[in-house]
């Protein structure tokens, strides 16, 4: 989400307007962005959850259930990235670094789900 940022404020460095057209009411804007925020806090609650099971290896956070979780958990996420990346893919003028970040982010999460998978049933 920071890199996504990042790549939309580009422009600014160019001298050009970042401004996009928005078919999202302004008096929705708050909602969205808080959505946007939990969407980027869950993996980083999940990943901590992570490192807390792999520090504690006999904790609750590395028990059955919670690698379940990470496992189905990384899924759903791998889920949305694939449909944002067939939503880039489908804009007839998307840029290219955008579809080329969102393949990557999605075979990265394709590679977390292998990782959980094996986790959970170790």
């Amino acid at each position: 989400m920071l890199y996504h940022v990042e790549l939309g404020l580009m422009p600014l460095f160019h001298g050009l307007a970042v401004e996009i057209e928005s078919q999202v009411p302004s008096d929705q804007l708050p909602r969205l962005f808080w959505a946007m925020l939990i969407y980027f806090l869950l993996p980083l609650s999940a990943m901590l959850l992570v490192v807390h099971a792999i520090t504690a290896p006999g904790s609750w956070s590395a028990a059955l259930g919670c690698r379940a979780f990470q496992f189905w958990f990384s899924v759903a996420y791998s889920i949305t990235n694939g449909v944002h990346l067939l939503a880039d893919i489908r804009i007839p003028d998307s840029r290219g670094d955008q579809v080329a970040l969102m393949a990557v982010l999605t075979a990265i999460g394709l590679l977390i789900n292998r990782e959980a998978w094996l986790w959970w049933q170790a």
